[in-house]
C-alpha cells in the first residue's frame, strides 16, 4: 500500500502581542470614526495630557475630602458675660445662629428601656404630623415596632415622613417600608448614592429626631436599632441619652428636619400640622443648634462647643463615644485647667467599643490631657454612645454630635443646648453613675501601653478624620 508523506505547514514565528494601552483603544477607535488613515497623534497626546490633568485633580480631591486638615478653632478671648445671663445666651445664640425658644419641659431619658417606650407612646398620641430622621434605622424588633405603629398613625389620616441616612441605614428598605407607603406614610433616604451626588457622599445625616405634631420632640444619640434595647451575643445592649422636648423650642427640630427632607425630596414642608404656633407655657429658653459643613470648613456645632469650653470657670464633664477631639480642642481643655482651674473629666468606651481602631485612635491623644490634669474614664460595661456635654453645672449639651472629626466638619448633627441646672443635675446624676462603673486612665498607664497599641494607634491616625 502507498504511503504518503504529509509535510507540516511551515512554523511561523511567534508574534510577540505589543501591549496595548487604553490610549491605543481610543486611537483605533478614533481611527475607524475618522473612516482610517493614519492616528492623530497631535489630537490624542492632547487628550492623554488632559486625561491626566484631570485625574491628579480627582485625586486632590479625595484626598482633601479624605484627608483635610480640621479649622484651627481657638477663642482669642473668652466672652466677658456670666454663663447665666442673657446676655451670654445671646452671644451663643449669635455664633451657633441657633434661636432662643421657649420650652415648655425637657426631660432625660437614659437607655433605650426609657425613651423607646416614651417615643413609642408620644407616636400613638400624634393627631397631625410625625417626622423621623434617623441615621440608623436598621431592620429589627425595634425599627419594625415603630415602622407597625407609624403605620398605624397614617392609616388614621396622620401625616408620617420618615427620612433615614441612605449609608447609615442599609438594611432599611423600600420592600420592608412598603407597609408604610401603602398605608399613606411616606419614607424617604438621605444622600442617596447617585452618580451626580458622588461630590457630596461623604456628607451624611446624623441626626437622630423624632417630632411629633410640631409641639413634641425626642433628640439625642440614639438611633433605632436591637442593639439599643436589647443584648445581642455576648454584648449588653448600649448606653445611650435621648431627651424629650416640649413647646416653642420644637420648631427648631421641626425645621432642621424640615431641611434635610427638603434635600432628600425636593419638597418643602409647611402648614399648621409642622409649625403650629405655641403659645410659650414659661420663660426659660433653650436653642437647637442644627449643624452642616460649610464650604469654610465651620460648622455650627464646633463653634457651639468650642464656645463653651473656653467659657467654663469650674466644669466641663463630657460624655462621646467617639473621642477624638482636633488639637484647637486639646488646647481649649488644657487652658480651662491649667488658667482656670477647671474641672476636666471625660467619659469614652472601653474594651467593649463597637469601633476598636477609632478607639485605639482616640487613646492616642489622652497623653497630654492627662499630664496637664484632665481625668479620663473609660466605661467597662457596655458600648456608651451617649453625646453629652455640661458646663459649670448649669449649660448642658445633648444631641448628635461626637468629639470627633466627622461631627463637627462633615456630617449633618443636631444638639439641644440649654442653661438649667435641673437639666444639668439630671445629666450629671448619670455621668456620676457611669463613672462609677468605669475605669480610670492615669498618665503612667497610658505611658506604659503595649507597642502593639502604640502600633494600632499610628495606623487609626492616618485615616482619623474620617472615623
Amino acid at each position: 500500500m502507498a504511503t504518503h508523506s504529509v509535510t507540516p505547514p511551515p512554523t511561523q514565528p511567534t508574534e510577540k502581542k505589543e501591549h496595548r494601552w487604553p490610549l491605543s483603544s481610543l486611537g483605533e477607535l478614533y481611527r475607524k470614526w475618522r473612516g482610517g488613515g493614519r492616528p492623530r497623534h497631535r489630537n490624542f497626546q492632547l487628550l492623554f495630557y488632559l486625561s491626566m490633568v484631570a485625574l491628579v485633580i480627582q485625586t486632590a480631591l479625595l484626598f482633601l475630602a479624605l484627608f483635610e486638615p480640621p479649622l484651627p478653632y481657638k477663642v482669642s478671648e473668652a466672652a466677658a458675660e456670666k454663663l447665666d445671663s442673657p446676655e451670654f445666651a445671646h452671644v451663643l445664640s449669635a455664633l451657633s445662629r441657633g434661636v432662643l425658644r421657649h420650652y415648655d419641659s425637657i426631660e432625660v431619658l437614659t437607655n433605650g428601656e426609657s425613651y423607646y417606650p416614651n417615643e413609642l407612646d408620644a407616636i400613638r398620641g400624634a393627631r397631625h404630623s410625625i417626622n423621623l430622621e434617623a441615621y440608623i434605622f436598621k431592620d429589627g424588633k425595634v425599627a419594625r415596632e415603630f415602622v407597625r405603629t407609624l403605620v398605624e398613625r397614617a392609616k388614621a389620616g396622620v401625616k408620617v415622613n420618615l427620612l433615614v441616612d441612605a449609608l447609615g441605614s442599609p438594611t432599611m428598605t423600600s420592600e420592608k417600608l412598603k407597609p408604610l407607603t401603602d398605608a399613606g406614610g411616606r419614607a424617604a433616604w438621605y444622600n442617596s448614592v447617585r452618580w451626580y451626588t458622588w461630590p457630596n457622599i461623604n456628607n451624611r445625616t446624623h441626626r437622630e429626631l423624632v417630632i411629633i405634631d410640631g409641639t413634641i420632640g425626642f433628640i439625642g444619640g440614639a438611633g433605632w436599632a436591637d442593639h439599643w434595647l436589647h443584648r445581642e451575643k455576648d454584648d449588653p445592649r448600649w448606653r445611650d441619652t435621648m431627651v424629650r422636648v416640649s413647646g416653642e423650642i420644637v420648631t427648631g427640630l421641626q425645621s432642621a428636619f424640615a431641611e434635610n427632607w427638603l434635600e432628600a425630596t425636593g419638597e418643602i414642608l409647611t402648614g399648621r400640622e409642622y409649625f403650629p404656633m405655641v403659645r410659650p407655657a414659661g420663660s426659660d429658653k433653650a436653642l437647637i443648634v442644627a449643624s452642616a459643613p460649610s464650604s469654610g470648613r465651620s460648622t455650627e456645632a464646633r463653634v457651639l462647643f468650642q464656645t463653651l469650653l473656653a467659657s467654663a470657670q469650674r466644669r466641663i464633664w463630657i460624655t462621646t463615644p467617639y473621642f477624638l477631639p482636633d488639637a484647637g480642642i486639646r488646647k481649649e481643655l488644657i487652658r480651662a485647667i491649667k488658667e482656670r482651674h477647671v474641672d476636666v473629666q471625660i467619659l469614652v468606651p472601653g474594651h467593649r467599643s463597637d469601633h476598636a481602631m477609632t478607639r485605639n485612635s482616640s487613646r492616642a491623644l489622652y497623653g497630654e490631657l492627662l499630664q496637664n490634669g484632665a481625668k479620663i474614664y473609660e466605661y467597662q460595661p457596655a458600648m456608651i454612645h451617649a453625646k453629652t456635654l455640661v458646663v459649670d453645672s448649669l449649660w448642658s449639651v445633648a444631641g448628635s454630635t461626637n468629639m470627633d472629626s466627622r461631627s463637627f466638619n462633615i456630617n449633618d448633627e443636631i444638639n439641644l443646648a440649654v442653661a438649667d441646672t435641673t437639666v444639668a443635675a439630671r445629666l450629671e446624676q448619670d455621668f456620676r453613675n457611669d463613672v462609677s462603673q468605669s475605669h480610670q486612665i492615669t498618665y503612667d498607664q497610658w505611658k506604659r501601653r503595649p507597642m502593639i497599641e502604640r502600633a494600632q494607634e499610628w495606623f487609626g491616625s492616618l485615616y482619623q478624620r474620617q472615623q
